[in-house]
């Protein structure tokens, strides 16, 4: 690609040189990486200046540099009147910038595997906390389809859930970690183990629910099961381990909190603040404690994305409907059942308005909420069939007001502030 221009002044944008060119038909290779690269050190120039590039020419030949892993592209300018490399341009990788349009459109039917083999090189090199990843669950099949890149994967089930997944990925590096959410001491010894950690945490990810029960179940704590799980729990892990998750934070990267919600938040008047600290079994129903489990999960991911700054992004998400391991528990079988959800025999209603998907479908979205890059312009979104899906969260899960209170709330019975 060769042209003439007129002579520039020192802070002339470079990118005039290009007026009248159609850029989105060059490219670099026929691979999608390529081609993203490509487009984005094509868009890095525009912020470019003549003065950046050290160089005063009448035009310039492009080439890229393409590296797969850190990517990192460079633009050189060679003037056309004198062969000789007169400068170099590097446009360091930025997120920010849009290339998306190399990358697939994710559907309700793209699976985990789908979704992590689009963001492989993202993975790569990433170490993850995957809680709940009981063999047959989606925080299983999360860790699952990772552990085919990532550098370490932390999960919180049984040995055999190792044993499973070393099955299939012999090369995985998986750790077991002892975590019960229902306890804050529980969770405080294994966030200290987690500390003890020579590496870096680049994505903590609280899968972990409690199945509901047709009478209120108080923690040790003397907390409601379900919130402590849902809210307690893990806001407690996420600030004992966010020095870790900073310890990951680059020029490049933002880690990242992905909390696992359900469009079951949309149900009932949202988390009852007046409760959370100090259950009330008159105010409880088995289903309602479920509901407000999942609406504080989208409230906290807001709060922390807000607080945090852009040191840290969380996200929640809707996996779905599945059929896992929880359903098997009596208290939310009923639910389900009521609902329709479940036959009466405890089985799938294939004839329900609402679609099933398999156990590879539904922990996409959890993995596309933890390392799809477009997502990074989009901090704090709820997610839906592994895509924004903020015009789907309920008003009392949005409300910002009511996030705040329940952070707040949630410091109090953790007896620690969670600042950044």
């Amino acid at each position: 690609m060769e042209f003439m221009k007129r002579p520039l002044a020192p802070e002339s944008p470079i990118f005039s040189l290009f007026d009248g060119l159609e850029f989105m038909n060059f490219l670099v290779g026929d691979d999608m990486i390529a081609d993203r690269d490509a487009k984005h050190a094509l868009k890095c120039l525009r912020n470019l200046t003549m003065r950046d590039a050290g160089m005063k020419f009448r035009g310039f030949r492009i080439t890229i540099n393409h590296y797969i892993y850190p990517r990192r592209p460079a633009v050189r300018a060679a003037a056309l009147t004198d062969v000789s490399v007169m400068g170099k341009v590097t446009c360091p990788w930025d997120p920010t910038i849009d290339t998306s349009m190399s990358l697939p459109t994710f559907t309700p039917s793209t699976t985990a595997d789908d979704v992590a083999a689009t963001f492989a090189e993202q993975i790569r090199g990433k170490n993850v906390l995957i809680t709940g990843t009981s063999v047959n669950g989606i925080g299983f099949e999360a860790a699952r389809v990772l552990a085919k890149y990532a550098n370490l994967v932390i999960i919180t089930g049984l040995r055999l859930s190792e044993e499973t997944i070393k099955k299939e990925v012999p090369s995985a590096n998986i750790r077991q970690l002892v975590l019960d959410l229902s306890s804050m001491a529980a969770v405080r010894k294994a966030a200290e183990e987690v500390n003890a950690y020579s590496e870096p945490l680049h994505v903590l990810i609280h899968n972990a629910a409690a199945p509901a029960g047709k009478k209120i179940t108080l923690t040790v704590d003397g907390l409601e099961r379900q919130m402590a799980v849902a809210q307690i729990g893990p806001f407690l892990l996420t600030k004992l381990l966010a020095p870790k998750l900073l310890a990951a934070r680059s020029a490049n990267y933002t880690p990242r909190v992905v909390m696992v919600s359900s469009k079951g938040h949309m149900r009932g008047s949202g988390v009852n603040l007046s409760t959370v600290a100090h259950p009330d079994p008159e105010k409880h129903t088995e289903s309602d404690g479920y509901f407000q489990a999942k609406s504080a999960n989208i409230l906290f991911a807001s709060e922390l994305t807000k607080r945090a700054e852009g040191k840290i992004n969380a996200y929640s998400l809707h996996p779905g409907l599945i059929h896992t391991n929880i359903e098997h528990n009596e208290g939310a079988k009923d639910i389900l059942i009521i609902a329709g959800i479940l036959t009466p025999e405890g089985l799938p209603n294939l004839n329900s308005p609402l679609k099933w998907k398999t156990l590879g479908q539904g922990a996409a979205t959890t993995v596309a909420a933890a390392f799809d890059t477009r997502l990074d312009a989009k901090p704090g979104s709820y997610l839906v069939d592994s895509v924004e899906a903020n015009d789907q969260i309920a008003p009392h899960s949005s409300d910002p007001e009511r996030a705040a209170k329940l952070w707040t709330i949630t410091e109090k019975i953790v007896g620690e502030k969670f600042t950044f």
